[in-house]
């Protein structure tokens, strides 16, 4: 009786196992469906849109001095927006632009003039733009020989925030920049993590 009884119950186990087991095969494709939609797929089109991103709107640069600390640190990767109109541009922005004295080595400062503009380099290192004192809370000051720059037209002025150290319009030959130099305006850091966020 008892011998029997096991025999029964294992068959009953064994129905029971081949029961569930069957349960999970069918569950299975769900599994892998639900994976795929709400996993592969965004990440896919994610993959997509930045590489879209890159190929046409942005470009990546990274950071290569200290030029313009503490704005911007030294191994800073950023987006540079590749369809900004620089008749857009306004004082204050933060651009990447090709350097004919330094060779076009690609540099990364901040638009202090205009076309038109003359601005005042004074020698305790504050800026005057059209006779009024430039507000710059970004900007480490540095005492310098005076200097005055008429912005040709069609051409920017660009000086880093770290003034001590940085080589910037103040110490050029030609210390202008045309517009077809200009190749876009830093919108965003993406690296490293803990400073992530829009570039002002």
């Amino acid at each position: 009786m008892n011998k029997n009884g096991g025999i029964e119950t294992d068959k009953k186990n064994n129905a029971e196992s081949n029961e569930n087991n069957g349960e999970a095969a069918e569950n299975r494709p769900t599994v892998m469906a639900y994976i795929f939609k709400e996993w592969i797929v965004p990440v896919a089109v994610a993959l997509l849109i930045v590489m879209f991103l890159n190929r046409f709107i942005f470009i990546l640069v990274k950071v290569p001095t200290g030029s313009m600390e503490d704005t911007l640190m030294i191994g800073d990767r950023l987006y540079v927006n590749e369809l900004f109109d620089i008749k857009d541009a306004q004082r204050g922005d933060i651009l990447v632009f090709k350097s004919d004295e330094l060779d076009g080595k690609r540099l990364v400062k901040r638009l202090i003039g205009l076309s038109g503009d003359v601005v005042e380099a004074k020698a305790d290192g504050t800026v005057f733009v059209n006779g009024e004192k430039l507000d710059e809370p970004y900007a480490t000051q540095a005492e310098i020989d005076e200097k005055i720059f008429s912005v040709p037209e069609n051409s920017y002025l660009f000086f880093g925030d770290n003034r001590p150290v940085s080589d910037d319009a103040r110490h050029w030959k030609n210390p202008y920049i045309n517009e077809d130099k200009i190749i876009g305006k830093v919108v965003f850091r993406f690296f490293p993590f803990n400073r992530v966020g829009k570039v002002e």
